[in-house]
């Protein structure tokens, strides 16, 4: 009976070592891909924190971009209207000064545009 236990023995030793290799080779598996993880976690947070800021600034150029182009659109708007201002107060005092010529001048335009409106018309009619 001693020969057949030591057998059994030996192999139930063998099996215990490979359980216990194994049982190692799970923890330090876990240990390394935890320490991955945590290695990966840190570094996103670290990108988080430098990209932060430059996205603030980003954001602050951008809002002062559009504040300066709003600004130009205003300032553009007011020569714009400061010209057509000036453009007719100058028609309406050249009326009072000239009136003739300025109604001569208002029906030579007015032909002028009546033989246009004639001609457009014609050449769609032929079309």
């Amino acid at each position: 009976m001693v020969a057949t236990t030591l057998p059994t023995a030996t192999s139930n030793r063998l099996v215990d070592q490979a359980a216990q290799s194994a049982d190692q080779a799970i923890r330090s598996t876990q240990r390394v891909t935890n320490q991955a993880f945590d290695s990966l976690a840190s570094g996103v947070q670290d990108m988080r924190h430098e990209t932060a800021p430059m996205l603030n600034r980003a954001a602050e150029q951008a809002s002062t971009m559009a504040h300066r182009g709003l600004d130009v659109i205003r300032e553009g708007s007011h020569r714009v209207g400061e010209s057509v201002r000036h453009g007719s107060d100058s028609t309406v005092n050249y009326i009072k000064e000239e009136p003739v010529k300025a109604v001569l001048i208002a029906a030579g335009a007015g032909a002028a545009l009546m033989a246009l409106v004639y001609l457009l018309s014609r050449s769609r009619a032929h079309s």
